[in-house]
């Protein structure tokens, strides 16, 4: 996945003057999903990405592939159901990142251990042959053998069910190269700035511009899709300046810690919070994830950054079930994410607005999609794909993604599922950043103590995965400023150094990326 080769077909389709079928704008789950549904359909694809593939909320989840046990409570059982079949197929056709996760629910009252495993034994139900495991009630010291870190005063048991985890970057950046495999061409850091229209006024294409070369690229095309998240209104305005907002967005943080706080292998489930929402303390690359909050935010931006109170909700909250309630000076990482959520007519809080996905086409021809989650992002693009197919007047084509293996398919083992083998996220493209290693032993040099991570990592991001940047490397590539904002600003100069060998740029490009990243690492920092 090369970028100038990506530039190149775009700038060959624009000479010929040849359209595309389908363009999409946004490289995030929705907008990639779409690109790997259209392009496995053998549809001419072309997907640009203002910034980085997974920059805004496809990259900041609480990295659960889950049904949303929540969402049984809103009495949303069609959207569980979907979420449930959809975890399963995730897991199915992409085991190298998707693998199951306990979760334990803690019982303090006597009235929690029926009702919440009552609720659980439903969400077993639902899930019929796609389920992860069955639930069941657990005995104050089946509890603690499963969550030792747990508080154990006046604790009466729990129930134990079973959920996906994954990583999302990792996902999205695989989910990108399946698209290329099966010849999409996707390009980031290319913003689309303008939407072209035909004689009658239809929306037939776009303009993008291509900031590295300051270049202007005519991409032309039977539909476009809008899949940009948080960002809908501002291109569906790009069409129609008059248009009526279509999203809500509220942001969720996480802070993460180091292992200790959790131990074990299962997670934390809290059902019930004092904001109304679920609160998850989950393992994640050998760290302790907890979140996460629901707060209004009147306008989308791409690094939002953690309120104060919203801080102390999450190390409160945490700190009433861990024996060991964790402080600011513990957090190593804070990482915040919008939810793009459709907007209701009535009023409540954002956290009950619906997660269900919306297509909507303006009058223009502009096709939207927009809402869901990042579980359901296979079905979305599904049927954003069926309506594309009308509107853009293609060839009828059946979506062959249920049974599509993600690029770096790898069955499941033992050694990389719980995460000894640092390398086990990559699947198949193991090999292939082993084969740098034993080319250049030199690449075999973890770029700091406190993390995994290695110098072929970074080469192999450069030259197979787009990375552009050292934030690329080291926000989503590895997911090293999201663990430990402190080491990731260590990591920023070997890291820029490296690049700047791969991507033939000079020392002073790679000064400045030194001090761009820590710059933005300060805001992951508590």
């Amino acid at each position: 996945m090369r970028r100038e080769e990506m530039l190149g077909k775009v700038r060959e389709r624009a000479r010929h003057g040849a359209p595309w079928d389908i363009a999409v704008i946004g490289g995030g789950a929705t907008g990639m999903g779409v690109a790997v549904d259209a392009a496995a359909r053998g549809f001419d694809v072309v997907l640009v990405e203002a910034h980085d593939f997974g920059k805004g909320t496809s990259s900041r989840s609480t990295k659960l592939v889950h049904g949303g046990v929540r969402y049984l409570e809103q009495g949303n059982i069609p959207l569980v159901m979907s979420a449930l079949k959809e975890r399963g197929l995730l897991r199915q056709n992409a085991p190298h990142l998707v693998h199951d996760l306990a979760f334990v629910v803690p019982n303090y009252s006597w009235w929690e251990a029926p009702f919440y495993g009552i609720g659980l034994k439903l969400y077993d139900l639902l899930a019929g042959k796609y389920g992860f495991g069955a639930s069941k009630l657990l005995t104050k010291e089946e509890t603690l053998e499963r969550l030792p870190a747990l508080e154990p005063e006046e604790l009466r048991g729990g129930v134990v069910y079973y959920d996906g985890q994954f990583d999302d970057a990792r996902l999205l950046i695989h989910l990108a190269m399946t698209a290329t495999d099966h010849g999409a061409t996707v390009v980031n850091y290319c913003p689309a700035t303008k939407l072209l229209r035909d004689e009658e006024g239809y929306i037939n294409g776009l303009i993008a511009h291509d900031e590295e070369a300051s270049e202007d690229l005519s991409i032309s095309a039977q539909i476009v899709v809008n899949a940009t998240g948080v960002f809908t209104d501002e291109v569906r305005r790009m069409a129609d300046a008059e248009a009526e907002p279509l999203m809500v967005t509220s942001q969720g943080i996480h802070l993460v810690f180091d292992r200790s706080f959790l131990k074990g292998d299962t997670a934390l489930m809290v059902p019930r919070t004092s904001d109304g929402r679920v609160l998850f303390v989950i393992p994640w690359h050998d760290h302790a994830v907890a979140g996460t909050t629901d707060t209004p935010v009147e306008a989308p931006s791409m690094e939002p950054k953690a309120l104060n109170e919203e801080i102390e909700f999450i190390l409160d909250t945490a700190g009433r079930y861990l024996s060991r309630p964790p402080t600011r000076s513990d957090v190593l990482a804070v990482y915040v994410g919008l939810r793009p959520l459709v907007r209701s007519d009535g009023e409540g809080k954002t956290s009950a607005l619906s997660r269900d996905h919306v297509i909507h086409v303006d009058t223009s021809g502009l096709l939207t999609i927009t809402g869901g989650k990042w579980t359901t992002y296979r079905h979305m693009a599904e049927d954003c794909v069926d309506h594309a197919i009308t509107l853009g007047r293609l060839r009828d084509e059946a979506c062959t993604t249920k049974n599509l293996r993600i690029h770096g398919y790898r069955e499941p083992s033992s050694e990389g599922e719980n995460g000894e083998d640092p390398l086990a996220v990559y699947g198949a493209d193991a090999q292939s950043i082993r084969a740098l290693v034993k080319e250049q032993p030199k690449l075999a040099q973890r770029l700091h103590a406190d993390l995994p991570y290695i110098a072929a990592e970074v080469v192999w991001a450069a030259r197979a995965e787009m990375a552009r940047s050292v934030e690329d490397v080291l926000a989503r590539r590895t997911r090293a400023l999201f663990l430990n904002a402190g080491a990731a600003m260590v990591m920023a100069e070997p890291v820029a150094r490296l690049l700047a060998t791969e991507l033939e740029r000079d020392e002073a490009w790679a000064a400045t990326q030194v001090v761009k990243f820590r710059e933005l690492a300060k805001q992951y920092m508590v």
